[in-house]
Parts: structure tokens; sequence; C-alpha cells
């Protein structure tokens, strides 16, 4: 059971294994939320997440023969660093099943802090019962990644800090996967303070969560498809379900393009890598209806590869209208397109690529098809620079945002 003594055991115990993450005031979100928000950054941690809490927490308690077996897990990438670097302390082996879809950045700090590495399956679950498959023919100690009362509670002792720091918080919003963070924090929150709102917060496409408790009991998504690799998990805890049920006041749901966005939103006003798991509990600040409370959103991790933050970054820019791709037919003759140029250097837009096509028609004194794309100052400045063309006698056609790619 997780009782309040055995938070403070916790507590004590994962303090030799993590930085001190104290809350930052977000002047950026209070703002544009009406609330006062704060931000509790676990993607500070050593291992980039909140995740070696619990794992190092649960591997504390093992008796020596259960560590000596050799300790195995699956984890999309964060839960695997805890346990791996967890188990480097008590000089234990570690196995890690992760999908094959993880983040090279996650499988390389795996394995740097000398676990071993398999990777199987396209999702958590399919990694997760090869792990276990693993463990019952080498007679390995498995190391649940959230569907476990040790482990949670010592992800819980992310509440314990929360309060030490603002005693008065009123909501306090948690990243959901498979349920382990959220059932820890929100059973001591709710230990510490009865009347806290304690909300999740999960990809909608992975939204099992949301339909175990609207069922009343676990549900299998049939599939799962978000960028948020770390929470994309089909089916939630069974041994801490009962915790969400009791504890938990809400889940969100939250589209995978919001957390683009809001990838950005913490790059520009907080010079925080964030990621895309870690984010959803910023997106789901501006879903919430109510004002003047004081809101903590627990960021859980930073682990996001550069090819993946690239992609994010140029997805989010298009978002948010700063880059956007417009095609426009003109005569093939010269000097259109130097007007053409003129006309969106007028406007203060800044072209990144040209692609003259002459083949776009048989004629081609006719027409050709100039594509091009630039950067603007947003969706208004993009408006007005379409306006400007349409007023010179263009007729400019936006293309798709893969047109960028």
């Amino acid at each position: 059971m997780m009782t309040l003594e055995k938070f403070e055991e916790a507590t004590e115990a994962v303090k030799k294994v993590i930085l001190r993450t104290d809350l930052i005031y977000s002047e950026y979100f209070s703002q544009i939320s009406g609330n006062r928000v704060y931000l509790k950054p676990e993607n500070m941690q050593y291992t980039g997440a909140y995740k070696v809490r619990g794992a190092y927490y649960k591997i504390s308690t093992l008796t020596e023969e259960e560590r000596n077996k050799g300790l195995i897990t699956a984890s999309a990438g964060n839960h695997a660093q805890g346990v791996a670097y967890a188990a480097k302390l008590y000089n234990a082996k570690a196995v890690i099943v992760m999908p094959t879809t993880t983040p090279l950045i996650k499988v390389n700090r795996t394995k740097s802090y000398g676990a071993e590495v398999v990777l199987y399956g396209k999702v958590y679950d399919e990694a997760c019962q090869y792990a276990y498959k693993l463990a019952e023919e080498k007679g390995y100690t498995f190391i649940h990644p959230f569907d476990d009362e040790v482990v949670a509670t010592g992800q819980g002792t992310i509440a314990m800090e929360i309060f030490k720091n603002l005693p008065t918080v009123d909501i306090i919003l948690a990243p959901v996967g498979g349920g382990g963070l959220l059932a820890g924090v929100a059973t001591l929150a709710k230990m510490l303070n009865p009347n806290i709102k304690v909300i999740g917060v999960e990809p909608a496409g992975a939204s099992c969560m949301a339909a175990s408790l609207k069922k009343g009991h676990i549900v299998t998504l049939p599939n799962v498809d978000t960028i948020a690799d770390g929470t994309a998990v089909k089916t939630p805890g069974e041994t801490i379900f009962p915790y969400i049920q009791k504890y938990v006041d809400d889940i969100i749901a939250i589209d995978d393009h919001e957390l683009i966005v809001n990838f950005l939103d913490m790059i520009e006003n907080h010079k925080m890598v964030v990621e895309n798991s870690g984010l959803l509990t910023v997106a789901a600040i501006k879903h919430l209806k109510c004002k003047d409370k004081k809101i903590v959103s627990i960021l859980s991790g930073g682990n996001m590869d550069i090819i993946t933050m690239s992609s994010v970054v140029q997805h989010g820019l298009i978002e948010r209208g700063r880059v956007f791709t417009m095609s426009v037919q003109l005569p093939d003759r010269p000097g259109e397109l130097v007007n053409v140029a003129s006309i969106i250097a007028k406007e203060q837009g800044n072209v990144i690529s040209l692609e003259h096509n002459q083949f776009v028609s048989i004629n081609r004194n006719a027409a050709v098809e100039l594509t091009i794309t630039m950067e603007t100052f947003g969706h208004e400045h993009k408006k007005q620079i379409v306006q400007a063309l349409i007023d010179h006698g263009y007729n400019p056609k936006l293309c798709n945002p893969s047109k960028l790619y």
C-alpha cells in the first residue's frame, strides 16, 4: 500500500539520486491562462526525467539476492535510464527492453549507464511482454515502469517537493501513460491536502486511462498513435488503477499539434527542452476553466533526440504561421520573378527558398509556377503578404505544409 510513511521513506531515499528541481514561476503561462502557473522541471534531472525516483526506490527495497539475479524492465526510454542508473549504483546487471521506435538519445543514454539494451516491438506494451518472457527464462528480477506500488511511491515524492515549495497549491497537472506517476502524485497530494485537485493529462492518440476510467475497469486500446512516445501506452496499470479512480479528479486529452506549439513556447519563454510527453501538462493549462488558481505543471522529462526536435520546431513554426509555402503562376518573361520578390520584400517577408517550375503548363509563355517558402511574423503577417500579391494581380495559393520537407 502507498502510505504516508512509505512516501516519507521514499523521499529520503531518492535524495541520493535526484537533483533539486524547485518550482519555476511562469509569467508567460500565467498571463495566457489567468492563473499563477509554476513548472516542476523534472526534465532537469540527471537522467533527464523523473523516472529515476521510482526506479531507485524500488531497487533500494529489493533484497541483495533479488538484485544479484539481474534486473530487467521494459521502457520507452526514461524508466530505462532510471533503472540502468540505479542498477549501476548497486553494481547490478540491468537488461532493458525498449521499443524499436525509441529515440536514439534514450537508447544511447541507457547504454551509457552500463545496461544491456534489447530493441523489440513497436510500442511499449510489446516490449513489456518480451521483457516478462526474458525475466522468466533468465530468472531476472522485473522492475515494472508504472504498475507497481513501490515504483509509484517513488514517483509520488514529486508531490512532497511541490508542497514544500508551494504549500497552497490548488491544482497539480501530471502526465499519464501507464499511470505510475499520476497514481503516486495524486495519492500523496490528497493525503497532504484532500481539497487539492490532481488532473492527469494524456495524449489523445493513446488515451487508455480515460477509456479505463469511463468503463470502470482496465481497457486496452487496439493501437496508439502519438508523438508523445513516453506516454504511448495501450494498457494502463492494473495495480495502481484503484488509486487513480479514488484520487484523480479529471483526465485531459491533448492532440499532438498542441504539443508542437508548446515546445516552441518552452524554448522561447523558459529556454528549456521538454520532450513531448512532458509537454502534455503545459498544453493542458489552456484547457482549464479556472482563474486565479495556483497550478503546478509537472514537466516529466527532456530526453528528445535532435531529429525529433528539428521536426517539432519546423512544424511548430508552421502551426504559428511563422513559416509557410505558397505557389504563384506567372508569365515566363524577364522581371516577373523580381517583381514578386519585391512585393514580398516590401511586406517584410523573408524568402527561404524558391522553386521555379517551367513545365507546369504546355505553354510556358502563358504560365510557369513559382513555389516560395518564407518566414513571417505570424498568421496576420502571412495574410498581409498574400493580400499584397493579390492586389498586384497575382493569385497565390497556400501549399500543404508537407511542401516544406
